[in-house]
């Protein structure tokens, strides 16, 4: 019986073991923040990276501005059985596009912090 018991926790500690340093799994529908070079894996099995801030044009807090400004960032999707894809993602549909598709999913910035090395929020969604 202890013995029984023990196998999921193996199995789990397994798979937790086999991810990439800071990668954590993420349910469809579910909000996942990243910090830069953080990777979560994706319910397909493919591998979702936080590669890094590529523009932050956004007015400072405190601050008023007369354009609120936008931030841009690159992300790697790395399927399963295929080659890596950069996305970029915008905070701003003026600059860019918020979401992209990456197989039947769709990732959306909902949030990025403000810094030299802003974590940012990361919404995953399966698309038909």
């Amino acid at each position: 019986m202890h013995r029984i018991a023990s196998l999921p926790a193996v199995l789990l500690l397994s798979a937790c073991a086999a991810l990439p340093s800071g990668a954590a799994p993420a349910a469809d529908g579910a909000e996942v923040t990243l910090g830069m070079g953080q990777s979560t894996l994706l319910a397909d099995n493919s591998l979702l990276t936080y590669v890094q801030l590529v523009d932050d044009s956004r007015c400072a807090p405190g601050v008023q501005c007369v354009w609120e400004g936008s931030a841009e960032i690159a992300l790697r999707w790395q399927p399963r059985d295929a080659s890596a894809r950069e996305i970029r993602l915008h905070t701003n549909t003026r600059t860019g596009p918020v979401d992209a598709r990456v197989g039947d999913r769709t990732v959306t910035l909902a949030g990025l912090e403000r810094g030299i090395a802003p974590k940012a929020t990361l919404r995953i969604v399966r698309t038909r």
